[in-house]
């Protein structure tokens, strides 16, 4: 049976959909992934752009709150943000808190689309690598 993971940043726009898609990808096979947001707005079309560089489709997903997941049950909660730390709300059952924050992608204002883009690539490449050692150690291999 999969292990659930539930990971939460605050708009479940750019770091959390990012983490639902790798670990999705890369360890789909041991767990069942989730992503939301304590205030999720929508899935920013440059994590989308990022992920697709590396061979990851996410164009599908959608913002979703955290209380859509009221009542489930997850072995994981997994916070990317410090914000989201802060306002997780408590899961029942066996579920192990985990959690490293990762920086926030520039608002579309700021910088040019390269300089944005590079940002997110970084956090992107970030959360593979921290998510990589999360699967390895919890799934034993």
């Amino acid at each position: 049976m999969k292990k659930r993971v539930l990971i939460l940043c605050t708009g479940n726009s750019v770091r959390s959909q990012m983490a639902e898609g790798l670990l999705r990808h890369d360890a789909g096979n041991a767990f069942e992934v989730e992503s939301a947001g304590t205030k999720p707005g929508t899935v920013r079309p440059e994590a989308i752009k990022a992920m697709q560089e590396v061979g990851i489709d996410i164009n599908g997903h959608r913002s979703k709150r955290v209380y859509e997941f009221d009542g489930q049950q997850f072995d994981y909660v997994i916070t990317v943000c410090d914000n989201a730390k802060e306002s997780c709300p408590v899961f029942m059952g066996a579920a192990k808190r985990l959690h490293h924050s990762f920086d926030d992608a520039p608002p579309p204002s700021v910088g040019t689309d390269e300089e944005r883009m590079a940002i997110f690539r970084r956090v992107r490449d970030e959360l593979r690598g921290y998510l990589r050692e999360f699967a390895a150690f919890e799934s034993g291999t």
